[in-house]
């Protein structure tokens, strides 16, 4: 037997460019304090922890949690790369609803280099070589196209590919960073706030095939803590139990991603599946959501996610996207926080920075980047190599 999943307590730091910012053991302790303190819980109610970094050596979570205290708790560290965060969150939610624990914290940090990611161990077979292989192969790429690094490899071509195969114009690309500076505009925890112009975007060179330096999130640093408890355990503490997990999916690859398109390399196969079956296991659909925050690490991955998670038909996207349907008075608003692109991608936090955005969303705390009348939000993140990840949330009373 299951039991409800609530989201009781949501905290985060500032984001910050590498180089600006504390210590991931800092961030990470200084995040989970700031959950307790909105969910109303001491540490010591705290039954186990889940902690997610990407670029840090093992037992970093225990280093991040014992700034907050040291109290013998189960902690697991996770790695996912760019979908961590959601797998601590995941596990944390799984022991809640399974009875394992009554009340968990998922905390995600990260402090990174400044550039583009480069595989953190050259000397042995990258997991994303299955990855790159097909795209190679798919896009007939030569010998130095090859030895980029995997990031700008796979999502030029996901945007080159996107422009050619499904008639998305560069201004349509551009226009997703402008809505996220836009949107990012009144979040205190974005790291970028100043607004820009297709004009100012597509001024930036091309870096590879359909990749401008605009088209890309920024790597950046920054950490941010999800607790979830069971409805008992709320009702017994006295805490909020008006935000609720819904229904939610995660998955990774199948063999037939590899051999169709590079989009489906690139989380779009992935995207479609994790979504699908979390609709399914919160009884809703695309026409019920009311803010979504989702993996916008490229531009071109945030346009291919939403006819994947079905909001617009393939044929439709660039018309979404012209006509405003992606922001405020358009049919769902999309990144509310800036997203990756405006506040920022700092790996091990995203996933439960996305969902600590939400949760406020539902909870009419956002002043004036607030969703209106926003009853049940969608979080979608994606780690290549793979791992998909869906939540839908709702606000209950």
């Amino acid at each position: 037997m299951t039991r409800k999943v609530v989201i009781c307590g949501v905290g985060m730091v500032p984001f910050k460019k590498p180089g600006q910012s504390d210590g991931y053991q800092v961030m990470g302790a200084n995040a989970g304090r700031v959950a307790l303190t909105d969910a109303g819980l001491d540490y010591s109610l705290i039954e186990q922890a889940f902690t997610s970094y990407v670029q840090g050596d093992s037992c970093s979570g225990q280093a991040a949690l014992y700034g907050i205290g040291m109290t013998g708790i189960p902690v697991t560290n996770v790695n996912n790369n760019c979908a961590s965060g959601s797998t601590a969150f995941a596990l944390a939610a799984q022991a809640v609803e399974y009875g394992i624990s009554e009340c968990v914290m998922a905390l995600g940090f990260e402090q990174m280099a400044p550039g583009a990611i480069e595989m953190m161990y050259p000397d042995r077979t990258s997991p994303l070589q299955r990855h790159t292989d097909a795209i190679v192969n798919l896009m007939g790429l030569d010998l130095h196209e090859a030895q980029l690094p995997p990031a700008v490899l796979m999502f030029g071509c996901q945007a080159e590919a996107l422009m050619n195969d499904y008639n998305i114009s560069e201004q349509a690309l551009a226009s997703i960073a402008v809505k996220a500076r836009k949107h990012a505009e009144f979040n205190p925890y974005a790291i970028y706030r100043e607004l820009l112009t297709v004009e100012q975007v597509l001024e930036q060179p091309a870096l590879y095939r359909g990749l401008r330096k605009l088209f890309a999130c920024p790597p950046s640093c920054g950490a941010a803590s999800v607790i979830v408890c069971s409805e008992e355990f709320a009702k017994k503490h006295n805490l909020d139990i008006s935000i609720t997990l819904k229904g939610s999916s995660w998955c990774s690859d199948k063999p037939e991603y590899f051999t169709s398109n590079v989009l489906d390399v690139t989380f779009g196969a992935l995207s479609r599946e994790a979504c699908k079956q979390a609709y399914e296991s919160a009884g809703v659909g695309p026409d019920d959501i009311d803010v979504i925050e989702l993996h916008d690490c490229f531009t071109s991955n945030e346009i291919f996610t939403y006819s994947a998670l079905g909001l617009c038909a393939d044929d439709d996207l660039e018309k979404f996207i012209l006509e405003g349907q992606n922001t405020y008075g358009g049919k769902v608003v999309i990144g509310p926080s800036g997203g990756l692109m405006a506040k920022g991608h700092p790996l091990g936090a995203t996933g439960l920075a996305q969902i600590t955005e939400l949760v406020k969303q539902l909870r009419g705390q956002c002043g004036q980047r607030q969703v209106e009348h926003a009853r049940i939000a969608l979080q979608h993140n994606g780690g290549i190599g793979s791992s998909g990840f869906v939540n839908i949330f709702e606000r209950t009373t």
